[in-house]
Formats: C-alpha cells, sequence, structure tokens
C-alpha cells in the first residue's frame, strides 16, 4: 500500500450500523449482514471504538504481545502459479532454490541468540520433495535446537500428503511426530471458491483448507488464521470468509490468532494494476470487523509488515492486541516490494508510543518477557 494516512470521512449514523454495534457491545454474535453493514456504512470512528472496547475485554487493554522469530522460506519452487505471489519460481528456473540444512540451521542459531522463540518456515510447493525430506528437517532441527516449529500451510500440507501419497490425517500425524508445532494460516487468501479460481487455481479449495485445519486441531496442534483481500473479492466475500473461520472455530477449536492484510502488487506479481487499490482507512475497518465479528478468537495481530508502522500502530485502536513478529527474516512480502523491518527495541518502542507495555510471547501467547513502560 503506497499510503500510510487512515482517510476518514464523516457518515450519518446508518440505522443498520447503529443496531450492528448494540449487538457487538451487548456481547451478542454478530450476524453476515451485521458484518456488510458495517463494512458498507464506513462509519470508521464508530466501529473502531467498539472493536477497541471488545478488544479490552478479551485482552489485557494495557499491554500488547509481539513474538521474535525468523520467517525461512527453505524453497521458492513452486507449481501453484498464483497470479498475485511474486516470490516463486518454477522448477528448473536458474533463480530457484532450495536451502541446505546448515545455511537453515545458521538461521536458527541467529534467531536465538536474538532472543527469538520459533521458526516459521513455509516454501513453495517443490514437486521433488516427499514427506521424508520433512520427517528428517524437522527432526534435525528438534534434535539441536530448543525453538518452537510454526511450519508449513494448510496448502503445503495437502501437497506433501499428495505427492508422498498418504492420507490428510497420516500426512499431519507423521509431521507432527518429526517435530511440527503448530500451522501457520498461510494461502487462505480469500475462502471462497469463486476467488480462488481466479486468483489461485492450482492451490487448495476453501474446503481443503479449512479440512486441514480441521485435523490439525483434532489432532491437538494449534494453528493461525489470516485472509489476504483486496484482489477481485467483493465485501461479501470477506464476510464469508470470516463465518468460515468462525465456523470451524466452533466446530473444532484449534485458532490462536487472526491477521489480514492487503493484497501487496508489485515486484512482478502477474496481478499487476489489475486489483482493488484499497486504504489504510479500508484496512482499519476490516480489523475492526473481523474483531466483532471473530467472537471466538481471542487474538488480532497488526499486519504492520505489510500496512507499514503507523497505520500498524493505529490497528492497536481498532482491534488489535498483537503487534505479530519483529520478522527477523522475510522474503515473500518483500518480493512484492513492500518491505517493512523492526528490531526488538524499535518495536518495545512502537507499542510504548501507543502508550501501552510491550510483552514479549511464545507462539501459544505464553509470556516471555514483560518490558518496563
Amino acid at each position: 500500500m503506497k499510503d500510510d494516512h487512515a482517510t476518514m470521512t464523516t457518515v450519518a449514523p446508518d440505522n443498520a450500523t447503529t443496531i450492528a454495534l448494540e449487538r457487538a457491545m451487548a456481547g451478542e454474535r454478530l450476524t453476515d449482514e451485521d458484518a456488510l453493514a458495517l463494512l458498507r456504512g464506513n462509519d470508521l470512528v464508530r466501529v473502531g471504538a467498539a472493536a477497541r472496547a471488545v478488544r479490552e475485554r478479551v485482552t489485557s487493554p494495557d499491554e500488547v504481545t509481539f513474538i521474535i522469530d525468523r520467517n525461512v522460506n527453505y524453497t521458492n519452487f513452486c507449481v501453484t502459479d498464483c497470479d498475485f505471489c511474486a516470490f516463486y519460481r518454477h522448477p528448473r528456473d536458474p533463480e530457484g532454490y532450495v536451502l541446505p540444512k546448515p545455511v537453515i540451521f545458521r538461521k536458527i542459531e541467529e534467531t536465538l541468540a536474538l532472543g527469538g522463540t520459533a521458526l516459521l518456515l513455509q516454501g513453495g510447493h517443490h514437486p521433488g520433495l516427499r514427506i521424508d525430506y520433512y520427517e528428517d528437517l524437522f527432526r534435525s532441527i528438534k534434535a539441536r535446537y530448543p525453538i518452537h516449529l510454526h511450519a508449513l500451510s494448510p496448502s503445503e500440507v495437502l501437497h506433501i500428503g499428495h505427492y508422498s501419497k498418504l492420507s490428510l490425517e497420516e500426512t499431519i500425524t507423521r509431521l507432527r511426530r518429526a517435530g511440527l508445532d503448530s500451522i501457520p494460516g498461510g494461502g487462505a487468501e480469500i475462502l471462497v471458491d469463486r476467488v480462488r479460481e481466479i486468483i489461485a487455481p492450482l492451490k487448495t479449495t476453501t474446503a481443503e483448507w479449512l479440512g486441514v485445519m480441521r485435523e490439525a486441531h483434532r489432532q491437538g496442534m494449534s494453528t493461525s488464521a489470516t485472509m489476504m483481500y483486496g484482489t477481485v473479492d467483493t465485501l461479501e466475500d470477506r464476510v464469508e470468509h470470516l463465518r468460515r473461520l468462525r465456523e470451524l472455530q466452533d466446530e473444532q477449536p484449534g485458532f490462536r490468532a487472526f491477521v489480514c492484510w492487503s493484497y501487496q502488487s508489485g515486484g512482478g506479481s502477474k496481478r499487476g494494476e489489475d486489483h482493488q487499490h484499497t486504504t489504510a482507512a479500508d484496512y482499519l475497518m476490516m480489523v475492526a470487523v473481523s474483531r466483532l465479528y471473530l467472537d471466538n478468537f481471542d487474538h488480532l495481530q497488526s499486519s504492520w509488515v505489510t500496512q507499514g508502522l503507523r497505520v500498524g500502530q493505529l490497528a492497536l485502536e481498532f482491534g488489535c492486541d498483537d503487534m505479530g513478529s519483529t520478522m527477523i527474516e522475510e522474503n515473500v512480502v518483500r518480493a512484492a516490494g513492500t518491505a517493512f523491518r523492526l528490531d526488538t527495541p524499535r518495536m518495545v518502542s512502537a507499542i510504548g508510543a501507543t502508550g501501552r507495555r510491550a510483552v514479549q510471547r511464545d507462539t501459544a501467547y505464553r509470556v516471555v518477557k514483560r518490558f518496563p513502560r
């Protein structure tokens, strides 16, 4: 996103907005129609105030959490051809790679030296890697380092199972036994098949993505949920995405947190300029409505990595309670032309500037360290 400023317009209070906000403040569950009314009403100030109030009911109002981890992309070879991705390379492309284990080990050691607690390990859909590759890698990591392995994504898990001729249950069971601790929510984009068939036709369907998370939760693993909006999706699509997440959390709990961001163009993405031009105000409204609608999610992360630090801080006033990762390393968003970075002192300072205490957490939201105000 090019504009870091949230532009707010004065909108006469809309009756549907008022009804939805009264319902949210009373602790009632919002309907899809309520969420759409809030998004269409564009009353950012009132919706944001309600989201902040709800956030302060379920998490400490005076604290904001963050994690120190590293996002390592073990390969950029991929066969799914998602047209919004500027990171992947086709098999045999000279710019493609698979990181050797010593390189991954060195990155883990650097992460631990900086006080990190987790490794976010994700890559492309490599056609030549089978489950034995991941089992060997995960066991090697766990044998050497006390680090939480937050790895793969639902689409990667399905890809591994397909090429290894395994069921979903067996794939997750074997990965978990090898050391996989939790699964990130990558690849969700918008959980509406009409959208997915346009932007990522070779990736998972909505049912498949949700199926991986359901099975992971069933086996006792926790996961995170994401949404990338702003390609060809409508407001109705975004609400449907939130509904599918809320329904699965009701059915088989396991999502720790939700994070959304706007599509980042540039860097060679095939979508080029053929996408929606979203603003910071759009992002803050999406965050606020998500907080009000996702009443069975405790944590919402601010996506400062894509939106920029100033908007990331503002998101804390619109329902977010967590600033996500310091991002010691990040390659996918950077490939799309967005490159915001923070080290731990700057993260602590950024949170402190909002009048709250910075708290380092681990992946499970357990406190690692509370920083002085």
